[in-house]
């Protein structure tokens, strides 16, 4: 069970994150939606909120998508 923060998903487009989170308001949301998703996810995973396996699997499905859009914002 880890924790999917962005800086270490991505670690070779660290000074893009650092750079998109200060100049662009829609990458900041972005990235902090997926951040706020994935510290959900953890919680469920190491048992302090209990919920369904799919309602977990929904959330882990939110995340890729949110994933897969920032990384296309990242290579823009």
């Amino acid at each position: 069970m880890e924790k999917h923060d962005l800086l270490h998903e991505f670690p070779e487009h660290k000074a893009k994150i650092l750079e998109l989170r200060k100049s662009s308001t829609h990458f900041k949301k972005m990235f902090d939606d997926y951040h706020a998703l994935d510290e959900q996810i953890y919680n469920i995973e190491d048992g302090s909120v209990i919920t369904s396996d799919e309602y977990l699997n929904e959330l882990r499905l939110k995340r890729v998508h949110l994933k897969d859009s920032l990384y296309k914002l990242l290579l823009r």
